[in-house]
């Protein structure tokens, strides 16, 4: 019976130490230490052996059976390891290689043509104000010196929410929101969108952005606007752009003039864009009438404001040579992702 036991061990032992695998060294476990394993058994045979002999083949199967778990623990703890370190190595990444990079957001053209031009004009005094885009009648048009029967109130022009509110045309009414609650000096920049009756095609839409700007003070002329709107275009456009003042008329202002820059796709030689001329009308401007200036309270008397606005989808297509303004509303990721590095 010795020599069996012995057996047993020795076997156990081999069959442990070959064990390559957690699931292996179970199997083990099972043939030698479970409900019918070998030690298992030969424990409850002992009632068949000799009186005499039961004590010490007792003590021989436990010290067996604990000789055996420890080798499975030991075992146990060396496979786990090995498995683990398989599993690391197999696993390992390789810091060398190139990473999948995610996917980078870019700011919206106007967005980045509104920053730019903020920058400008602070650089020059003006702050940045907002107002509301739907707008009381008053402010939309009265206050800005557009009587009833003007044209630009005609239903085929304006959103109309009811007789007297609107969707505002332009964001010159907020020049008249920030007079009336700031007594001059007083210069500000008007970013937002409008909204007009226009049909949609490559030049127009429906609703599109504006930049107005204004600057009330005493003795405020005509000469302050066309430097501060000179020294705009040069920031913007490059050193060596050339303005022209044109007359024109705005309800709002008097004298008004229209403002052009040299092309900036032919550098004034002349080409398709600027019809051969040379030039881009970009903005509108003028002094302040009097009659907006009294609308808000200044004495016309003395005090004078220049005032400016221009479409800022078309600054940002000359820009940036985009030929479609309707690109600036579709969000389509292949044209947004042109301005990343921007």
């Amino acid at each position: 019976m010795r020599d069996d036991v012995e057996r047993i061990i020795s076997q156990a032992e081999n069959e442990i130490s070959a064990a390559a695998s957690l699931a292996g060294l179970d199997e083990v476990r099972v043939r030698y230490l479970g409900k019918k394993g070998r030690i298992t058994v030969a424990l409850r045979s002992l009632g068949s052996s000799p009186p005499e002999e039961r004590p010490a083949l007792g003590k021989m199967l436990n010290e067996a059976r604990e000789s055996v778990e420890t080798m499975l623990s030991r075992r146990r703890d060396e496979v786990a390891a090995l498995e683990r370190a398989k599993a690391l190595d197999e696993e390992r990444v390789d810091v060398t290689l190139p990473g999948n990079r995610p996917p980078v957001g870019a700011r919206h053209p106007m967005r980045i043509v509104y920053q730019e031009l903020e920058e400008i004009f602070g650089r020059m005094g003006f702050e940045v104000a907002d107002g509301p885009d739907v707008e009381l009648d008053y402010y939309n048009f009265e206050a800005l010196n557009v009587p009833k029967n003007h044209p630009s109130r005609d239903i085929q022009d304006t959103f109309y929410i009811s007789d007297d509110v609107v969707l505002r045309t332009h964001t010159t009414c907020v020049d008249v929101r920030v007079m009336k609650g700031r007594k001059p000096p007083v210069r500000a920049v008007i970013p937002g969108k409008v909204y007009r009756s226009d049909a949609s095609d490559p030049s127009h839409l429906p609703v599109f952005h504006q930049l107005d700007g204004f600057a009330v003070d005493e003795g405020t002329t005509f000469g302050d606007l066309k430097g501060t709107l000179a020294r705009f275009a040069r920031e913007f456009f490059g050193p060596d752009t050339k303005v022209r003042f044109r007359p024109s008329y705005f309800p709002f202002t008097e004298p008004s003039a229209e403002m052009d820059v040299s092309c900036v796709i032919c550098r004034g030689k002349g080409c398709r864009v600027c019809k051969n001329t040379g030039w881009l009308e970009i903005l509108g401007s003028g002094l302040f009438h009097p009659k907006v200036l009294e609308g808000v309270g200044y004495d016309p008397e003395k005090v004078s404001g220049l005032a400016f606005g221009m479409g800022t989808d078309r600054i940002a297509m000359l820009k940036y040579g985009i030929d479609d303004i309707r690109l600036l509303a579709e969000n389509d990721m292949r044209f947004n992702r042109q301005f990343v590095h921007i």
